[in-house]
C-alpha cells in the first residue's frame, strides 16, 4: 500500500517550514496548512497563551490531536511545529500518512531568523542561543530518523528550497516505485 500524497515539513523553529511550505504547496498544486496556525484558529488563542495556561504538555496534546486530524486529508503540504516529532505516536502518523521532509538549518541561521520573534514560548529565555542549542541537540537525531528527505535551508530563498524539494520528491517517488 502506498502512502498518501501528503508532504509533511518538520524541523526546528526558524527552519522555514511555513514559508517554504506555502511555496511548495503552490508548486505542487496542494493545499497548505500549518499545524500551529490551525491550533490558534481552533482555540482562538495564540501559542504563547496556550503554553501559559496549559503548559507545554497541554499544547503538545492539542498538537497531536490536530496532527492526527489533518494528516487524514490528502493532497496536503503541512508545516508542523518544531516539537511535533517528540512524540513517537506523532512520528508514526507522519511516516505512515505522507512523505516527511526535514528542513535543516544551522544554529546561526536559526538564531538570526528567530531573534526578534516573541511568539515562540520556548525561546523566551535569557539565553536564546543555549536554548536553541539544547533543542537542536535533543531533536536533530529524531528529525533525521523521521525524515524521508533532508533539505538544507540556510542562505537560500524559500522558492529555491521548495523547487529542490519538488526535485527530491520526484527522485524519491522513482526510488519507491523501483523498490515495489
Amino acid at each position: 500500500m502506498s502512502r498518501p500524497d501528503n508532504i509533511f515539513l518538520i524541523g526546528p523553529m526558524g527552519a522555514g517550514k511555513s514559508t517554504i511550505g506555502r511555496h511548495l504547496a503552490e508548486l505542487l498544486n496542494k493545499e497548505f496548512r500549518d499545524s500551529d496556525q490551525e491550533i490558534e484558529k481552533r482555540t482562538g488563542a495564540g501559542i504563547p497563551l496556550i503554553f501559559e495556561i496549559e503548559g507545554e504538555a497541554g499544547f503538545r496534546n492539542r498538537e497531536s490531536s490536530v496532527l492526527d486530524e489533518l494528516t487524514l486529508q490528502s493532497n496536503l503540504v503541512l508545516a508542523t511545529g518544531g516539537g511535533i516529532i517528540l512524540s513517537p505516536a506523532n512520528r508514526k502518523i507522519l511516516q505512515e500518512r505522507g512523505i516527511v521532509v526535514y528542513l535543516h538549518a544551522p544554529l546561526e541561521t536559526l538564531l538570526s531568523r528567530t531573534r526578534r520573534d516573541r511568539h515562540r514560548p520556548l525561546l523566551q529565555t535569557a539565553d536564546r542561543r543555549r536554548t536553541l542549542e539544547d533543542i537542536l541537540k535533543a531533536r536533530e537525531p529524531v528529525y533525521r530518523e523521521a525524515a524521508d528527505i533532508v533539505i538544507e535551508t540556510s542562505h537560500r530563498s524559500p522558492v529555491s528550497v521548495a523547487r529542490e524539494i519538488v526535485r527530491k520528491l520526484e527522485a524519491h517517488a522513482k526510488n519507491e516505485n523501483l523498490a515495489s
